[in-house]
């Protein structure tokens, strides 16, 4: 194995808040409905802090941290006062750089404009509303619970409350959609003027409602061809595409997911985290492990408080290879071959076959140390990941 020269990659903070008020029949998530009512607020919060301190028994997770990402679920389903909480004992616990990320994740029909306030007054400073469609048609078909007005409203809002990071996501491929409805539905999500849009296909995966009784949707063809048309119309108004499905103003890439395709180290907090650090051997060089929660609400909140919860598995040399493939390959701009050795500890050796074999085919391109998809190679990135499984 290759000697590890490199510093530890850096460390970000996941933090999954699992409830919502319904799940919506394509959603494959953690997430479990409840009535804000009676959810557990304040003793999951206090889970949250004491699955923090646990982690940190690992020296490797005692490094500062450069985003934290709060996702679900619905986490605008917290009120105010417990996202501060939880952000106030996270600070009293970690270092934070300066200019640290903070994203909450919201949903349309659970935002209001106190809260808002409050999240921003706690330190969130960039805020993902999941939009999914500005349309009432599509919207009803995709199962959600909110119009295209209060997903308008959670925007105005969100403004006001001084919130100038937005993130909103919308789908395409939805059931029965044409060439013209995808183009209707991003225009109307760019009349809103976010400085950062999700933009990625609907799928139907197993376990989901969709998955058990799937509804009709575009040929490949056609939802490839409103992939290709929204990703034109994206650059055209002036959003960078970085990701295979992430486009952004200038500036405004999303810091947390970029750890994540960069392969960085991540703590995860909350029912069905996942989190994944690496550590310096006494010999030079670097071995990962995983972390997984348990995924039920309440098996997370009545672990044993005195043990750290959940499982760790070390990353095989297999795994590494994968994973890394999973993660660097959704950069649209592609990653520098120095950074597989320098966040594996593999030789490039270990995967020089399989590039050149995709090099080959078209998949992708290898240029002054620079490893980038091609546009076939991002249509069928499936395909492209599929050839590093060992």
């Amino acid at each position: 194995m290759a000697s590890f020269e490199h510093p530890q990659p850096p460390l970000a903070l996941y933090i999954h808040l699992p409830w919502c008020v319904r799940k919506c029949p394509y959603c494959d998530f953690n997430s479990h409905p409840g009535d804000p009512a009676s959810l557990p607020f304040d003793a999951y919060v206090e889970r949250l802090l004491l699955d923090l301190d646990l982690e940190l028994c690992e020296p490797a997770a005692r490094r500062p941290i450069s985003s934290i990402f709060i996702g679900g679920g619905t986490p605008s389903l917290f009120p105010g006062p417990a996202i501060r909480n939880l952000l106030d004992g996270i600070r009293a616990r970690v270092e934070l750089i300066p200019d640290a990320e903070i994203t909450l994740e919201a949903n349309p029909g659970r935002v209001e404009s106190r809260c808002l306030a409050e999240y921003r007054a706690a330190g969130v400073n960039r805020l993902s509303i999941g939009v999914q469609s500005l349309s009432e048609e599509y919207l009803e078909r995709l199962g959600r619970i909110h119009t295209p007005q209060q997903a308008r409203a959670a925007v105005r809002m969100a403004r006001a409350q001084g919130f100038d990071n937005l993130n909103l996501d919308l789908m395409f491929g939805l059931p029965g959609q044409t060439l013209e409805a995808a183009q209707a539905d991003l225009d109307a999500l760019l009349d809103l003027e976010p400085e950062h849009i999700s933009y990625y296909q609907l799928t139907l995966e197993p376990g989901t409602v969709f998955g058990a009784c799937p509804p009709e949707l575009p040929d490949l063809d056609l939802i490839a061809d409103i992939g290709h048309q929204g990703a034109e119309r994206l650059e055209s108004a002036g959003y960078g595409r970085y990701e295979v499905s992430a486009y952004s103003r200038p500036g405004y890439g999303c810091r947390h997911n970029l750890n994540y395709w960069h392969f960085g180290d991540y703590l995860g907090l909350g029912a069905g985290a996942h989190g994944k650090q690496t550590v310096q051997a006494a010999d030079g060089t670097p071995y990962a492990w995983r972390t997984e929660k348990p995924a039920s609400p309440f098996r997370y909140l009545n672990a044993d408080p005195g043990r750290r919860i959940g499982t760790r598995r070390d990353l095989s040399e297999s795994d590494l290879v994968l994973e890394f493939a999973l993660n660097a390959l959704r950069l649209v701009q592609g990653f520098d071959l120095e950074l597989f050795t320098a966040t594996t500890g593999l030789p490039r050796s270990r995967i020089t076959p399989t590039l050149e074999a995709a090099v080959r085919d078209g998949l992708l391109e290898i240029e002054q140390e620079c490893c980038v998809p091609t546009p076939l190679g991002r249509d069928f990135l499936d395909d492209l990941i599929a050839r590093f499984v060992a």
